[in-house]
């Protein structure tokens, strides 16, 4: 019933308030162990993805702290992560990354489609950083096919450092997907690094950014 609720609500606001507008949801398989891989320009982006598609749940990792705060400010942010099954990450394990690879595989072996932004953290320049290859890693450990993502606009909705949303409109664009076995024959460490390019060659396409040369590096005052 909460679900229900919830996602009511969050439709109201992406459909009237953020004017979403979805295109390439054909490409999503119905079924067996998923992976979307997105741009990230906005806190809400966690938000949006799960709301544009249709009959499943898309699971992404959170920070623990999201469960922890108690003011009525941080309570949409609670709800929403507890409501559409976001994982926690405990402080030790957020500078861990095989620990949080571990988790999403997890996910995917049940079945279940998984969130991932590749860049690992949120653009601030707008930019579309060189991808990590976690999710290549993911893709070949538990057979999940990727579908690459391509947001726009969230950035304007609530860019970072914003507390309160604003009204603009949203895309999301779903590109066609990536399947493991097309680089099972190469070296591991290959097949990771192609998958991961061919993902965001795929996602820059989709969203429009300018590439930038290198990784994206987490601000140290950043949330994440």
């Amino acid at each position: 019933m909460l679900y229900a609720v919830t996602r009511f609500v969050c439709l109201v606001l992406f459909r009237v308030l953020w004017r979403g507008k979805v295109v390439g949801r054909e490409h999503i398989p119905p079924i067996g162990p998923l992976i979307l891989a997105s741009n990230h320009v906005s806190f809400i982006d966690s938000i949006v993805i799960p709301l544009a598609v249709s009959g499943r749940r898309v699971v992404f990792l959170a920070k623990a702290e999201y469960w922890e705060g108690r003011s009525l400010a941080s309570l949409p942010r609670r709800l929403f992560f507890r409501t559409f099954d976001a994982v926690p990450v405990r402080r030790d394990q957020q500078h861990n990354p095989q620990a949080s690879l571990d988790l999403a595989r997890e996910v995917l072996e049940r079945g279940d489609a998984f969130g991932i932004y590749p860049e690992g953290t949120r653009s601030r320049d707008g930019r579309l950083y060189r991808g990590r290859t976690g999710v290549g890693w993911l893709s070949l450990e538990a057979g999940a096919t990727v579908v690459p993502v391509g947001l726009t606009g969230t950035d304007r909705v609530q860019p970072i450092g914003a507390t309160v949303p604003r009204v603009h409109r949203v895309r999301v664009a779903f590109g066609a997907p990536i399947r493991p076995e097309d680089y099972a024959h190469l070296p591991p460490g290959r097949a990771r690094r192609e998958i991961t390019d061919a993902v965001m060659e795929a996602v820059a396409g989709l969203s429009g950014q300018q590439r930038a040369p290198g990784y994206n590096e987490r601000a140290p005052d950043e949330p994440g």
